[in-house]
């Protein structure tokens, strides 16, 4: 019988990492993801492996790269304010082609904002938040188990494609208290990598950089990311698809947002139209292809954010005019409720 353990959404995420292999972790505390770096600041010396609470954000993500470029598996964890602080070095992972996790359980913002729930990173986590043409994976979970399967899963997609990839979760995420089942133990094979900084005697050095100063030498580079995303985009989309197929309306929703979507679409079962739900998994590479799919036979698309509307417009650059795209949101710690969803349904008027 499989062992269930009770932990939160950021406990979860700490003790998958560890199965998944990873002995390397640095961050730097901020409210709502302290619980992960409390359990392992515990968990990593019982495993053999580092922890170090940095000074900052930065000196962290950087430690990052460091362990990254030696071939080790390593991630920090922050939430908004923090990975904002961090984005100048994820730029250069991306560009380094390093592969790491960054777990972000969201709070509201902008600025300093509160400990609440938010999704209001989307922009920062998707769009790429530092410079440079960048993109790095993003993996939503809506349960506890979700977290520690996609934390889990995230070490060899990073691995796979050499390129960082983040969790993105929120406070209510993080906070949340379910039952998690954890997977058998892998372990990282530092020989899986040949282009690590592991010493250089008996073959040829490695150089792992992310500046190229020779004219035209980073557009040769660029080009090459480009096909990586390109590729990262026709293998890695996720999603859950719930009673799309014939729906005339279709809330698209991830994580927290999703799970009240599915509570709105148990008690609108009387109601006068047929819902259905698309839950993106990856939040990039987006599901562009499913939601165009999806709106070639929809009435109408809702999109359901905590944020002031920031996947919609991925949404909408998805649908491409063939269905009207609604948006509801709240901001700033306001969760949509099943009564606000089900009102902004019944406003449609068709």
């Amino acid at each position: 019988m499989e062992t269930k353990h009770l932990l939160t959404g950021n406990e979860a995420a700490a003790e998958a990492a560890i199965i998944a292999g990873c002995r390397y972790y640095y961050g730097y505390p901020i409210t709502p993801q302290n619980e992960l770096i409390n359990y392992l600041a515990t968990r990593m010396p019982q495993v053999g492996g580092t922890f170090i609470q940095a000074e900052s954000e930065l000196a962290a993500i950087n430690m990052v790269y460091g362990s990254a470029a030696a071939g080790a598996r390593t991630m920090t964890s922050s939430s908004s304010p923090g990975i904002s602080l961090k984005q100048e070095c994820i730029s250069y992972m991306a560009g380094s082609e390093l592969p790491c996790l960054i777990v972000n359980m969201q709070r509201g913002g902008p600025g300093l904002g509160d400990i609440s729930t938010s999704q209001a990173d989307y922009f920062q986590a998707v769009k790429g938040g530092g410079h440079g043409d960048y993109r790095i994976i993003v993996l939503a979970p809506s349960t506890v188990q979700e977290t520690a399967d996609l934390v889990y899963d995230a070490f060899d997609i990073a691995d796979k494609y050499r390129n960082p990839v983040m969790v993105l979760g929120d406070a209510q995420i993080g906070q949340l208290m379910e039952p998690v089942v954890f997977h058998k133990e892998r372990k990282n094979n530092v020989a899986d990598k040949p282009w690590a900084l592991t010493g250089s005697k008996g073959r040829k050095k490695n150089i792992v950089k992310s500046f190229y100063p020779v004219k035209g030498e980073l557009e040769v580079f660029n080009k090459k990311l480009q096909e990586k995303y390109k590729r990262i985009e026709d293998n890695e989309v996720l999603f859950e698809d719930l009673n799309t197929n014939g729906a005339d309306v279709v809330l698209v929703a991830y994580g927290t947002t999703s799970r009240i979507c599915k509570d709105v679409i148990n008690k609108y079962e009387s109601g006068n139209h047929q819902l259905g739900m698309l839950r993106p998994i990856s939040l990039w590479p987006f599901p562009t292809k499913k939601i165009r799919e999806i709106s070639e036979s929809a009435k109408a698309i809702i999109t359901i954010e905590m944020s002031a509307g920031q996947m919609v417009e991925d949404v909408r650059l998805a649908v491409e005019g063939r269905c009207p795209v609604h948006f509801y949101g709240r901001t700033g710690g306001g969760i949509p409720t099943p009564k606000e969803i089900l009102k902004k349904i019944d406003e449609l008027g068709f």
